[in-house]
């Protein structure tokens, strides 16, 4: 696998990191809890400045490199050879900007509606989106972890504390299952470290190294499995997607927004970038049983969907119709479904966010989240009922809309692995067409309910600014998509090609007669330089190494690596 394109000059990926944690500081230590407009302008300030500093990513990125960009890498335990190791590329730098962006109209949407304890909240959204960055432009699996961990608590917070009338219930649920899989996750990670390192003698978590040395099949599916349930949560995918309506509806509406374009492409990332390159044998063996759940998800999600009641509850459901759109696309392995896939993990953020947003936007204003509850909005709010029928028509695949590319891509994509996977895609289409549009003409069409306490005003300036940018993207991949698809091109072509290549690797060599579990009898057939600490002085290469009973402390050199990565350490033979 192509590793580093480019390595950073000046530590961009840093900075775009932990602007959020250093402005969360701020308020912290200089904002008092009373100076609410400060503490809003704040938050703003910082988000804004987050989104405006990755703007540099897409100007300076170079779609025809394969490899990682503005790389940094330095050591940080050097014991367990463990780094800070960040990179980015075409399959993330999209996910980086979609969450720029989405934390400054979380900020925006929050404005009014949060009004306690406002100083954690603002001060928790902003680590939330360090730990999302870091999640994106981790090539570290220990590093990965600490930022994967890092957002779950503080939405836990955001949930349980500023979240609806069953906040405390959504909360500890949300906490379980996350938590519960990342626990699987962890352990996967573990076994990748001790199983690559007794197989090469290069214990480390970096994930370049790990890429060029495959492990064997059997081995590769209990590490899948592992990651399926880290991974599988957060997405979610049917049958683990139960947490999701209760967090989307109990959660503050800037947390929905946030869960919804965000947070469930942890999981699809995570697959992406980590399970195919690196388990790839893993992959075909379980494709058959992924694609059998997204097919699953897309139809089941629909049709559960039609029957909701209440609005945010029906957003919540459709997205869990919607990922299966996205894992689809990813586990036919062709470029056409990949590039799919990774086009509506941006459409599903921009569009299902939205919807979010919109819901919330009248629940402030009327609290009142069910269907039954509106009837000819559109008269009243012609401008909130316009952006609503755009967003849904986006949502719903229609032409000159983002999600008409999206989900096309997907649709060729599985026509070319199976003609029926195919048929499923358009039947779950129809089916979001049909929830949408009942939803729309329920809410928006037929006659205006009574005259209410207070009368409903369109929408105001703030809540046009945070819609807006919405809309824009909407139409601009819909009708000239050609920069989101091209920005992916070369890392897919270098994801496919690297899963070819290490499932070669990985079937050649597979030990599994040869008593090479956890341990091992025999070391690999390439020359290695052993240094025999004393009372051994000299230094020797061996090339078929057979140290079975002799009890010798080894650090490995190998040419191509830094020593962080490759000292074998405290290693008993």
């Amino acid at each position: 696998m192509t590793a580093i394109g480019t390595t950073a000059s000046f530590p961009i990926l840093s900075l775009i990191v932990f602007l959020p944690s250093l402005g969360a500081l701020f308020i912290i230590f200089f904002v008092k809890n009373q100076w609410e407009a400060a503490l809003k302008w704040s938050t703003l300030v910082v988000s804004l400045m987050t989104f405006f500093l990755s703007l540099y990513l897409p100007l300076t990125f170079d779609a025809g490199t394969p490899g990682f960009q503005w790389v940094e890498k330095t050591v940080w335990i050097e014991r367990f050879a463990i780094h800070y190791f960040l990179g980015v590329d075409g399959i993330s730098i999209l996910l980086v900007l979609l969450t720029t962006l989405v934390t400054v109209i979380c900020v925006l949407a929050s404005w009014t509606e949060i009004t306690i304890k406002l100083k954690p909240y603002m001060a928790l959204f902003l680590v939330v989106e360090t730990g999302i960055l870091g999640v994106f432009m981790s090539l570290d699996f220990f590093l990965f972890y600490v930022f994967w961990e890092v957002v779950l608590i503080p939405m836990v917070f955001i949930i349980g504390v500023w979240g609806g009338a069953r906040r405390l219930y959504s909360a500890i649920k949300f906490f379980l299952f996350t938590f519960s899989g990342s626990l699987f996750m962890l352990l996967g990670i573990l076994a990748l470290y001790f199983y690559h390192g007794k197989l090469t003698g290069i214990y480390t978590f970096d994930a370049i190294i790990l890429f060029e040395n495959p492990l064997a099949p059997h081995v590769q599916r209990w590490i899948f499995m592992a990651f399926f349930l880290g991974f599988a949560v957060k997405i979610p995918m049917f049958p683990l997607h139960t947490w999701l309506p209760d967090a989307h509806t109990e959660a503050p509406t800037a947390g929905s927004i946030l869960l919804a374009a965000i947070l469930l492409k942890l999981g699809t990332y995570g697959f992406v970038r980590f399970s195919m390159p690196l388990l790839p044998n893993a992959s075909i063996f379980f494709a058959p049983l992924m694609i059998a759940l997204s097919l699953v998800a897309i139809l089941y999600g629909a049709y559960v969907t039609i029957a909701q009641k209440d609005m945010k509850k029906l957003v919540a459901y459709s997205s869990v119709s919607h990922m299966g759109f996205v894992m689809l696309g990813l586990f036919v392995f062709n470029p056409e479904g990949i590039k799919g896939g990774l086009l509506q993990m941006i459409n599903h953020g921009i569009s299902t966010g939205a919807l979010f947003l919109l819901v919330g936007m009248i629940y402030e204003r009327t609290h009142q989240r069910m269907i039954e509850d509106y009837s000819g909005l559109i008269r009243i709010l012609p401008v909130y009922g316009v952006f609503f029928l755009i967003v849904a028509l986006s949502s719903m695949g229609m032409p000159v809309t983002n999600g008409f590319i999206g989900e096309l891509y997907v649709l060729i994509g599985a026509y070319k692995a199976h003609w029926f996977f195919a048929i499923t895609v358009v039947i779950g289409v129809l089916l979001g067409t049909v929830y949408l549009l009942w939803l729309f003409q329920r809410v928006f069409l037929g006659d205006i309910i009574a005259e209410r306490p207070n009368p409903l005003k369109d929408l105001e300036r703030r809540e046009l600014i945070a819609v807006v940018p919405i809309i824009i993207l909407i139409f601009w991949i819909g009708i000239y998509p050609k920069p989101f698809l091209e920005v992916t091109d070369a890392s897919i072509n270098n994801l496919l090609r690297t899963m070819e290549e290490n499932s070669r690797k990985s079937i050649a060599n597979d030990h599994r007669n040869e008593n090479t579990g956890l341990w091992l009898s025999r070391m690999p057939a390439e020359r290695v330089r052993i240094k025999v600490f004393p009372p051994y002085t000299q230094e020797e290469v061996r090339s078929d190494l057979q140290l079975q009973s002799s009890k010798h402390r080894l650090e490995v050199n190998h040419p191509e690596h830094d020593n962080a990565d490759t000292k074998y350490r405290d290693a008993l033979y």
